[in-house]
């Protein structure tokens, strides 16, 4: 199983970014989708997730500024950015948990980063 996530870049304070993130392989479902994030010297947090039956949370500082979705007929996830802040600069990694793929379950798979730069 891989995760693709694509969509970052650059973006002036108060613009938005959707980030996709995609898993491909044989996949029976996948139980938690997420978003994570990670500047230098801090730890990775998490950002947003959101569950097969479309339960989601959110880091407090970006709760009516992010949005997570999914479509799990794709086995894809985004992350929809509004009102972005130069503190949300950082590399954001999308995250898979209980991935059911037959015969076993993986626990959990990363995808690779995808910077996103808050800056006028």
């Amino acid at each position: 199983v891989q995760l693709q996530a694509s969509g970052g870049g650059l973006v002036q304070p108060g613009g938005s970014l959707r980030l996709t993130c995609a898993a491909s392989g044989t996949i029976l479902s996948i139980n938690v989708m997420g978003w994570y994030r990670q500047t230098p010297g801090k730890q990775r947090e998490l950002v947003a997730a959101i569950t097969g039956a479309n339960r989601t949370r959110y880091l407090d500082s970006v709760k009516g500024r992010f949005t997570i979705s999914r479509e799990n007929a794709k086995n894809t996830v985004y992350l929809q950015m509004n009102s972005l802040k130069p503190e949300d600069t950082a590399v954001y990694y999308c995250n898979a948990e209980r991935i059911r793929v037959p015969g076993t379950q993986i626990v959990e798979s990363w995808g690779q980063g995808t910077l996103v730069t808050v800056s006028s």
